[in-house]
């Protein structure tokens, strides 16, 4: 196979965004990644767009060629991948098997997504499809109460608590003050996270990551000719999916999502290193016991270690590996569709140097890992510079 290059990433701020449609957000981050890239319209070969529920938000729907259309690329074969909030990932996912199969050289790679247009108990109706509408959503398990089962047993069989949980929000929106596209710019204290009030217990407001409107686009392409194109491209030189049970009762274990330590394997498998040659990660917190299981199951700390990590600080910005450096989810935010783009936006910014206040030292491998529904779908890729 090819190997595949990121050359340009664009972004839009993350937020409450009242002023811009969800064409436009795209419009935006496709024109920064264009001109990030250097390259012009006529080089790009094919689109690949992720979006969860654009038809339940806003009406809309054939994502894939809304792109292509807003993005001047008309007559490229455009596509829409859907995956619950791992939509963006798959996109790329299947964006870079283009290119490593010889069909395309380059490929521009969206996602997006508009949630504030309804309220709030409509978005969460269109997210619970993510999960098993039969078996959960209809008998009321939104997303809140299924990560909260599964915190439950996480507390129960390794004794983490709501304070480690509450660190986690703490640590990503001290990050996301670093982060100019954040949604949110402001630090809690983990008094503040603890009195917040329940969400589902033992999950609290602050333990939820927001709902969101923003988009990402990152352009790639084979990494011989990336090399002519930018002064740094960064090769994505691993990359795993697995599926899981869509319903957390056909889960064998609780406390851990089996597809996120097959997509890690595969990962590391294909890139030829280890875990611990990794940097710096973009791991999916859309609740915060989301990200002490993922960091346990991708295999920087041991299962049962997740929460004792967050709480001696080895996840912080100075710390062992650094974790969510842009603020995660829960700073950052998740329009649901853009989330595993926006990831790999990060994950090129630091591997280039570009992160500013947020910047590790000497980032040479980084990590993104995106997760659908509540384990359905998980996408893991590893990245390095070219």
């Amino acid at each position: 196979m090819r190997s595949v290059s990121i050359v340009g990433v664009g972004l839009t701020k993350f937020g409450e965004i009242w002023d811009k449609s969800l064409r436009e957000l795209v419009a935006e981050a496709g024109l920064k990644a264009v001109a990030d890239s250097g390259i012009g319209g006529k080089e790009i070969e094919a689109v690949y767009g992720g979006t969860m529920a654009s038809g339940r938000l806003i009406g809309q729907e054939h994502i894939g060629a809304l792109i292509a259309d807003q993005l001047g690329l008309n007559p490229l074969p455009a596509h829409r991948m859907e995956a619950a909030c791992a939509s963006g990932s798959v996109a790329l996912r299947n964006a870079m098997m283009a290119i490593e199969s010889g069909e395309h050289d380059v490929v521009a790679v969206g996602g997006v997504e508009k949630m504030t247009e309804v309220d709030t108990a409509e978005v969460g109706f269109a997210l619970g499809g993510a999960g098993d509408q039969e078996t959960e959503l209809f008998h009321g398990a939104t997303f809140p109460a299924l990560y909260a089962l599964m915190a439950r047993r996480h507390m129960e069989e390794f004794g983490t608590t709501e304070e480690q949980m509450a660190q986690v929000a703490v640590k990503n929106h001290k990050n996301g003050m670093n982060n100019p596209y954040a949604q949110f710019h402001k630090e809690f204290t983990l008094e503040q996270v603890m009195n917040s009030g329940y969400v589902a217990s033992p999950l609290k407001l602050l333990d939820c990551s927001p709902i969101t409107d923003g988009a990402a686009v990152v352009i790639i392409a084979e990494t011989e000719k990336a090399k002519k194109m930018v002064e740094q491209p960064i090769e994505i030189i691993g990359s795993g999916q697995a599926s899981g049970s869509i319903a957390l009762t056909g889960r064998e274990n609780l406390t851990e999502i089996k597809a996120t330590t097959i997509a890690a394997q595969k990962a590391f498998e294909q890139a030829k290193i280890g875990v611990k040659d990794v940097n710096v990660a973009e791991v999916h917190d859309c609740f915060t016991i989301a990200e002490i299981m993922a960091i346990e199951d991708l295999g920087f700390f041991k299962k049962g270690e997740g929460g004792k990590a967050v709480e001696q600080g080895k996840t912080a910005m100075d710390g062992e590996i650094p974790i969510n450096t842009s603020g995660g989810l829960k700073a950052k935010g998740h329009p649901v569709g853009a989330t595993g783009v926006a990831q790999a936006v990060e994950i090129v910014q630091q591997l280039q140097g570009k992160a500013e206040k947020r910047q590790v030292k000497e980032a040479e491998i980084g990590l993104t890992h995106n997760v659908g529904g509540s384990g359905a779908t998980v996408v893991v890729n590893l990245y390095k510079k070219a």
